[in-house]
C-alpha cells in the first residue's frame, strides 16, 4: 500500500497564507492561515497575519479577535499592537485605538509605521496639533515614508497652514507619483490658498489616476466655479453624482452653482436632495435658507421656516453653556468677540474697518474668531486693531465653543449668517452671555441662543418683528457704516454728456437678477429711448451665461446692442467702470449693499425700490441716509416712472453727480466716528440688559 504523503507543517501552511495574501487572494490566505493555527495553537505570527486578511476582507470584528489573541500569547509584539489598534481604529473605537499604537511604540521606540497610526487616530479624535507631532516623528524615522508626509500636510490643512501642507503633499507626491490621494489633497491646499488654477489641475490629475474618484470631480467643480467657469463647475458636479448618486456634497454644490447661475428653484431641489440624503447636513441647510431669500415670492415668513428647522438641528448637537467667565458689572470695559471667515479684502470688511479703528478701547476690548484664512493688505491692517486674533480652523464646534467661553468674551457677534465660512452651529452651544448676528447676512438664522439681530428705523420696522427668532435692536440710522476706498480715483463727469444717451448700470451679483428683475429693466430701457444697460458680475465671464443673459432680454423685447456686458475684474477697475454709467438700477428682492455704496461713492445715484423684508430695504436703507429719498420708488410702475424723470433731466443729474460723494462721504453711510458710537451703544445696552436680568439685580 503506498505511503500517504506528509501534510505542510504549520510554518509551510503559514508562508503559502503569506504568497496568498500578497496576491489578493484573501479567502485562500485565510484557510492557510487558520490550518496553520490549527496545527500550532501558538502560533502568534499566524494569528496576526489571519487578523490582516480578515481586516482586508472586511471582518473587523473577527480581525480584532485575531489581534487580540496574537497579543495574548506574545504581549511585546509590537506589529500586532500596531495592527489592533488599526481594527479598532476602524471599528471607530479611537481611544482604544490609541492605546494599542501607544503600546507599539513603547516596545518598539522606532516603528514609524505606528507612529503614522497614532497620527491618524489623534487627527480623528481633534487633536491635530498632536497628531502634527507623531507625524513629524514618523518622517525623522523614516524622512521617505510617503504616507505620513501626505497624513502631515493632512494635519496641516486642517490648521489652517495650507502652504505647509503644500510643500507636505508636493513631497509625497515626488516620493509616490501616482498616489491620487496626495493630488487631490494638494488641490484641496491650493484651492484653500486661493490658487484655483492650480488647483484644478491638481483635480483633474488625481481624476486622471482614478476616474471613478467622485470626490475629486466635486472639488474640480468647486475651483471651476471660483474661477468663473460656472458651466463647467455644473457638469463637475453632475459627474460626481453619476459616479456616486447619493453623494450629498455633490448635491449641495451642485444647488450653489446652479443658485450662482439664476437657476433658483433647480438650486432648491438640489439642497433639498442633499439634506433628504443627509438629514444631519447643516451646511446644506446653510446653503437652501441664503437662496431662498433669491427666489422671488418667497417670504420673510418661508423662510423662517427652515431656519427654524436648521436651529432646531444644531441646536440638538450643541450642548448650551448657562454660566459663563465674565462679571455681571453693567459699565465695565467689554469684551466682544467677532466671528468670521470674511477678515480680509472682502465686502464685509469694508463696513468694518473704518469704524472699528474709532471704537473706544476704554469701553471695548475685541477678540476676533477667523474661520476662514485670509492674508492681505486689509487682514493684516485690521489686526491691528484687535486685542486677541484667533484662527480657529480645524476646531470643532464643541472645542471652539470651549475657546469662546475660556476667553470670557461678553457679546458674540456673528458676521456671517447663512453665508459661506459660518460657524453658526457653535452660537447653538451659547459660548457667549449676549450673542448678537450682523452685517454678513441681514436675515434671521433661526439659531437658538441668537439673542440680537442688528437692524435699523429702515431695514427693521417695528411691525417684521415676526420675521425673526433674535430680538431686534435697532441701530439709529443705519445697521453698517462703509469704509472709502483706498483707491485714487475722482469722479467722472456724467457719461451721458459725451454719448447722448442714458447708461443704466448694475453691478450685482447676477443672481440677483432673476425674471422679475429682468422684465422691470425692459420696461426701463423701453421707457427711456437710447438707453443702454453695462451689467457686470462674474457669471458673465462665462460665454453661456452672456447667451442667456442676452436671451432673457430678448424675450422681453430688448436688443443685444443695447445691453453692454462684462465680467470679473480687479476692484479698482470696477469702481473705475462707473465712469461708465449714469444711473444705477437696484434689483430686488435682494437688493445691493456694497455695490451701491461704491456707486454712490463714484457719483452714482442708485434707483431703488421698497420691499418687504431686511434684505429687501436695504436699498431704502442707504438711498434715506444719503438724502436721496426722491430715488426710491414704491413699486414697479413707480420705478419706471422715476427712471424715466432721472434721466431727462441730464442737467440736473450731472450737477448730483458732481457733489454726490462730498454729500454721502458727510452722511451717515461714511460716518465712522457717529458709527462706532452707535455701535458702543448697542453692545452696552444689550449687556446691561443681560446684566439686569441677573439674580440678584445689580447696581450700576
Amino acid at each position: 500500500m503506498p505511503q500517504q504523503e506528509a501534510e505542510p507543517g504549520p510554518e509551510a501552511h503559514f508562508a503559502l497564507g503569506n504568497a496568498l495574501h500578497g496576491q489578493g487572494r484573501f479567502s485562500e490566505s485565510e484557510a492557510r492561515y487558520r490550518r496553520a493555527i490549527e496545527l500550532k495553537p501558538g502560533f502568534h505570527q499566524a494569528h496576526n497575519n489571519l487578523g490582516a486578511v480578515l481586516e482586508a476582507l472586511g471582518r473587523m470584528s473577527e480581525a480584532e479577535a485575531s489581534y487580540r489573541r496574537a497579543v495574548e500569547l506574545h504581549p511585546g509584539y509590537s506589529k500586532a499592537h500596531n495592527n489592533l489598534g488599526n481594527a479598532l481604529h476602524a471599528l471607530g473605537r479611537l481611544s482604544e485605538a490609541e492605546a494599542g499604537y501607544r503600546r507599539a511604540i513603547e516596545l518598539n521606540p522606532d516603528y514609524h509605521e505606528a507612529y503614522n497610526n497614532l497620527g491618524a487616530v489623534l487627527a480623528a479624535l481633534g487633536r491635530i496639533a498632536e497628531a502634527e507631532a507623531s507625524y513629524r516623528r514618523a518622517l525623522i524615522l523614516d524622512p521617505d515614508y510617503h504616507m505620513a508626509h501626505g497624513n502631515l500636510a493632512n494635519a496641516l490643512q486642517a490648521l489652517g497652514r495650507f502652504s505647509e501642507a503644500e510643500a507636505s503633499y508636493l513631497r509625497a507626491i515626488e516620493l509616490r507619483p501616482d498616489l491620487h490621494e496626495a493630488h487631490y489633497n494638494l488641490g484641496n491646499a491650493l484651492q484653500a490658498l486661493g490658487r484655483s488654477s492650480e488647483a484644478q489641475a491638481s483635480y483633474r490629475r488625481a481624476i486622471a489616476l482614478k476616474p471613478g474618484f467622485h470626490e475629486a470631480h466635486n472639488n474640480l467643480g468647486n475651483a471651476l466655479q471660483t474661477l468663473g467657469r460656472f458651466s463647467e463647475a455644473e457638469a463637475s458636479f453632475r459627474r460626481a453624482l453619476a459616479l456616486r448618486p447619493d453623494y450629498s456634497e455633490a448635491h449641495s454644490n451642485l444647488g450653489n452653482v446652479l443658485h450662482d447661475l439664476g437657476r433658483l428653484a433647480e438650486a432648491e431641489a438640489s439642497y433639498r436632495q442633499a439634506l433628504k440624503l443627509k438629514p444631519d447636513f447643516h451646511e446644506a441647510y446653510s446653503n437652501l435658507i441664503f437662496s431662498l431669500n433669491y427666489l422671488p415670492g418667497q417670504t420673510a415668513a418661508t423662510v423662517r421656516v427652515d431656519a427654524g428647522k436648521y436651529g432646531e438641528l444644531v441646536a440638538a448637537k450643541a450642548r448650551a453653556y448657562s454660566t459663563w467667565l465674565v462679571t455681571t458689572n453693567r459699565s465695565r470695559r467689554m469684551r466682544i468677540g467677532l466671528v468670521s471667515g470674511d477678515l480680509g479684502s472682502h465686502p464685509v470688511t469694508y463696513f468694518l474697518e473704518g469704524f472699528l479703528s474709532e471704537l473706544s478701547r476704554e469701553q471695548i476690548e475685541l477678540y476676533a474668531y477667523e474661520t476662514m484664512a485670509r492674508t492681505d493688505a486689509v487682514s493684516e491692517r485690521i489686526k491691528l486693531l484687535f486685542a486677541a486674533w484667533r484662527p480657529i480652523i480645524g476646531m470643532s464646534d464643541e472645542q471652539l465653543a470651549r475657546r469662546i467661553h475660556a476667553d470670557a468674551i461678553d457679546v458674540l457677534v456673528d458676521l456671517s449668517g447663512h453665508t459661506a465660512h459660518n460657524r453658526l452651529p457653535v452660537f447653538a452651544w451659547k459660548p457667549a452671555p449676549v450673542q448678537v448676528t450682523w452685517l454678513g447676512y441681514c436675515e434671521s438664522t433661526g439659531v437658538p441662543g441668537m439673542d440680537y439681530i442688528l437692524g435699523d428705523p429702515y431695514c427693521t420696522p417695528a411691525d417684521e418683528a415676526a420675521h425673526y427668532s433674535e430680538t431686534i435692536w435697532r441701530l439709529p440710522e443705519t445697521n453698517c457704516c462703509f469704509t472709502p476706498p483706498a483707491i485714487p480715483l475722482q469722479v467722472a463727469p456724467l457719461p451721458a454728456l459725451r454719448n447722448g444717451f442714458v447708461t443704466f448700470g448694475s453691478f450685482n451679483n447676477l443672481t440677483k437678477m432673476n425674471h422679475a428683475v429682468v422684465a422691470l429693466w425692459a420696461r426701463v430701457l423701453a421707457a427711456v429711448p437710447d438707453s443702454r444697460l453695462f451689467l457686470k458680475a462674474r457669471q458673465l465671464g462665462d460665454a453661456a451665461v452672456r447667451e442667456d443673459t442676452l436671451r432673457r432680454f430678448a424675450t422681453c423685447g430688448v436688443a443685444a446692442g443695447r445691453l453692454v456686458l462684462e465680467g470679473h475684474s480687479s476692484r479698482a477697475e470696477m469702481l473705475r467702470d462707473y465712469e461708465r454709467v449714469d444711473i444705477a438700477l437696484d434689483p430686488f428682492p435682494v437688493q445691493g449693499g456694497t455695490v451701491s455704496v461704491e456707486a454712490l461713492w463714484m457719483g452714482v445715484p442708485v434707483l431703488t425700490r421698497r420691499g418687504e423684508r431686511f434684505l429687501a430695504h436695504f436699498g431704502e436703507m442707504i438711498a434715506s441716509n444719503a438724502g436721496l429719498s426722491d430715488w426710491i420708488a414704491s413699486d414697479d410702475d413707480g420705478f419706471v416712472m422715476l427712471a424715466v424723470k432721472h434721466a431727462a433731466g441730464v442737467d440736473r443729474l450731472s450737477r448730483l453727480r458732481a457733489g454726490l460723494r462730498a454729500q454721502v462721504l458727510a452722511s451717515p453711510l461714511f460716518d465712522a466716528p457717529r458709527f462706532a458710537r452707535h455701535f458702543e451703544d448697542a453692545m452696552r445696552g444689550m449687556w446691561r440688559n443681560w446684566c439686569d436680568r441677573q439674580s440678584p439685580p445689580l447696581i450700576a
